[in-house]
């Protein structure tokens, strides 16, 4: 249905002015030929365009934005290899269901397959991990195509649409109308749950004495985190999270068991495996997650509840079924669940606890655990971004969130590198908040670019390095599988950070004794500039206890003659 008088606009100005009616009022890009025509229509437009160094670091941006905000993340790529260098962020924020549009140039129709200059196939390259794709046809159709890819990516299971945009559509001119709903045979996301199925699923908590609820990241896309906590609380049921998960419920909620799986605690992953029932919300079943399917919680029964019915029994089996949004079967649930008989349970549990706690021992060295306790005590309301690698589960187990939306990380395709930019529009988004990003020396190396971006737009991040001088999570599977074996992980010495940092204009500090830490956090947040701080830790210091719930490590890898 089309709403207003007509107006004649090119392409260019009809991609501004639906995006502007879908509330867009920030997008990350690069520009290039195939998008000259927008570009100029952005010089007079309110819309904020925040000018990346790499096409990556505008859907990884885009994708952080996203996650602290709720909203849909935009990013912009010239044709050909500006469209092919966003591939990596599509797939990270398709593995991790972050609603975002991709808006990719292309050569005109009329040369379309004939290998032409800066061409690429982008619709076709990106169909495994996309909701959906466009190749807009003709001008006309844009208005059309921008109100459903919006539709798409922020309804039912949330992820990333791409509008492939050929320069003719861009140039072509045509009468405007804008869009006020949106119609698509076929596509209608189940939100509410089966009836039926929410009240077995209350019968069978009610036989429960060793219940647990497993919560992950649609428990945060769906806002749900007052309804998880509710329920935990109805039931006297622990949680444990996924690394999407986590700030689904305070850190130091005392049922909060924290992350389970191959980086989480001990006490999770027994508490999952000596369980009768689990309340799956949210979750996919991961592999990091179950380790050896065969032994993964034999004795409970599931409840799975996810929006995306192609997720429920994929992994795990599951007794009792429910299609539809966290919230609301969390919402009915309720309704009909009283308190379990847990108390023998929690105390089982609490002994766990006791015997396996997540903890260090801190020397004259800098413990990579004891850098994430002191952020995590000088900011505790801080949105964290990481990096991927060792950095990253340390930020996971040793900093206490108290919210949802202030864990931003790469979980499903775990990107190096996604860390950095994923902050910078973690911080356009809430300007209000302080950001960390959290990071390797490894993986801060391969967007560290973007620190252009941070101090030219004035987005004061603050990036924490804990540098060991490797490759710290390849070095420890080498460490502990390989006999130190150390092929081609040893970085050491290969930059100065604080040096790049203020080539590119940034503050940089060096902390190299246990005592400098807290200071240099607290000067960085401080300065109210982009900032980079280069800790030195140790070099062999492991992320444990690396036992996925359902199996030991080196089963789980595959290692077994391996010592």
């Amino acid at each position: 249905m089309t709403i207003g008088s007509p107006e004649k606009v090119t392409g260019a100005r009809a991609l501004i002015k639906g995006l502007e009616e879908e509330d867009v009022t920030t997008m990350f890009g690069y520009p290039g030929a195939a998008l000259l025509h927008i570009y100029d229509e952005l010089y007079d437009s309110d819309l904020r365009h925040v000018l990346v160094r790499h096409e990556q670091a505008a859907v990884h941006a885009a994708d952080g934005y996203a996650r602290v905000t709720g909203k849909t993340g935009v990013c912009m790529a010239t044709s050909g290899p500006g469209a092919t260098n966003l591939v990596t962020g599509i797939a990270t924020a398709y593995m991790d269901s972050i609603p975002i549009v991709a808006l990719t140039g292309q050569v005109p129709h009329s040369i379309i397959g004939n290998d032409s200059f800066q061409e690429a196939d982008i619709t076709g390259i990106t169909l495994p991990i996309t909701k959906h794709r466009y190749l807009v046809p003709e001008a006309k159709d844009l208005p059309r195509i921008v109100k459903e890819a919006f539709h798409i990516a922020s309804t039912g299971r949330q992820g990333p649409v791409l509008i492939d945009m050929p320069k003719d559509v861009i140039n072509g001119e045509f009468e405007y109308h804008s869009i006020e709903t949106v119609k698509l045979q076929g596509y209608k996301p189940t939100y509410r749950g089966n009836a039926q199925q929410i009240k077995k699923a209350a019968e069978e908590i009610a036989k429960s004495t060793n219940p647990i609820i497993y919560a992950g990241g649609g428990v945060i896309s769906s806002n749900a985190s007052a309804e998880l906590a509710e329920l935990a609380e109805t039931l006297m049921a622990p949680v444990t999270t996924t690394l999407m998960g986590i700030g689904s419920i305070p850190a130091e909620h005392p049922l909060n068991l924290g992350m389970l799986g191959m980086h989480g605690s001990k006490y999770a992953n027994y508490s999952v495996q000596g369980s009768d029932l689990i309340i799956a919300v949210g979750v996919r079943f991961d592999d990091r997650v179950t380790g050896k399917l065969q032994s993964f919680a034999p004795n409970a029964k599931i409840i799975h509840i996810d929006i995306d019915p192609a997720e429920i029994s994929k992994n795990v089996p599951a007794h009792i079924p429910i299609v539809g949004d966290a919230k609301i079967v969390l919402k009915s649930l309720i309704k009909y669940v009283k308190q379990c008989n847990s108390e023998t349970w929690l105390e089982k549990i609490n002994e766990w606890k006791q015997e396996y706690p997540l903890t260090y021992e801190q020397g004259k060295s800098i413990k990579p655990q004891f850098v994430i306790e002191q952020i995590s005590e000088a900011c505790s309301n801080a949105i964290i971004v990481t990096e991927v690698g060792q950095h990253q589960m340390w930020a996971a187990q040793f900093f206490k969130y108290k919210e949802p939306r202030t864990f931003i990380t790469s979980g499903g395709l775990g990107t190096m590198g996604y860390g950095f930019p994923a902050a910078i529009g973690a911080k356009v988004g809430r300007p209000d908040k302080t950001v960390i990003n959290i990071a390797g020396d490894g993986s801060f190396q391969m967007n560290s670019r973007e620190l252009a971006t941070a101090v030219q737009n004035d987005i004061p991040v603050v990036s924490v390095i804990l540098n060991n001088g490797y490759l710290g999570m390849v070095r420890q599977w080498q460490e502990l599988f390989y006999d130190r074996r150390y092929s081609h992980t040893c970085i050491k010495g290969s930059v100065d950070f604080v040096k790049l940092a203020e080539a590119y204009g940034a503050l940089g500090l060096r902390v190299e004794k246990p005592s400098e830490v807290r200071p240099a956090i607290e000067e960085a947040i401080a300065s109210g500039r982009p900032s980079v701080i280069d800790i030195t830790i140790e070099c062999e210091e492991n992320v444990f206890p690396m036992v996925p719930a359902g199996a030991a490590i080196n089963e789980f890898i595959g290692l077994e003659g391996n010592k």
